[in-house]
């Protein structure tokens, strides 16, 4: 059975996952790759270094990102949601996004490409005075979800 999933079936994907891809534009080029993020119930919330993706979506807010929960090919849900991206450089805001971030990751076995290890380092120069690298810590501002499923 194929079926729409409705907005609290949506939330609960979102809720129950770490990991999404996110679509950004520029010139025609489409840009997508996976990102670790949690949800707050409101937005999306992410980190990541500078670079292609993060200079995309500065000139182009408007993102689409997509999140799968799969048990088998015939048991799966997948929502795709659209909405801005808005840096997050307000330094207390983006402290305690930074903490929800990383308590969420914390809490799940995750791959060395998540960055909880630096993330907590980055927790401690707020902190602090130390010099690091800090990476862009964002939001996506959600404007429009929709999710689907199959059941066998």
């Amino acid at each position: 059975m194929l079926g729409e999933l409705n907005n609290e079936e949506i939330d609960q994907v979102l809720a129950n996952n770490v990991t999404g891809r996110i679509g950004c534009t520029e010139d025609g080029k489409v840009y997508i790759v996976p990102i670790s993020y949690a949800f707050n119930n409101t937005y999306i919330i992410a980190h990541s270094r500078e670079g292609m993706k993060i200079d995309m979506m500065r000139k182009h807010p408007l993102v689409c990102f997509q999140v799968d929960e799969m048990t088998d090919l015939s048991n799966w849900r997948s929502v795709v949601l659209w909405g801005n991206y808005e840096e997050i450089t307000d330094p207390k805001e983006r402290y305690y996004a930074m903490k929800f971030l990383v308590s969420r990751l914390a809490q799940l076995p995750v791959s060395e490409t998540a960055g909880v290890a630096q993330m907590h380092q980055e927790l401690q120069a707020e902190e602090s005075t130390a010099h690091i690298i800090r990476p862009v810590v964002y939001r996506i501002r959600i404007k429009e979800k929709t999710g689907r499923f199959e059941k066998g």
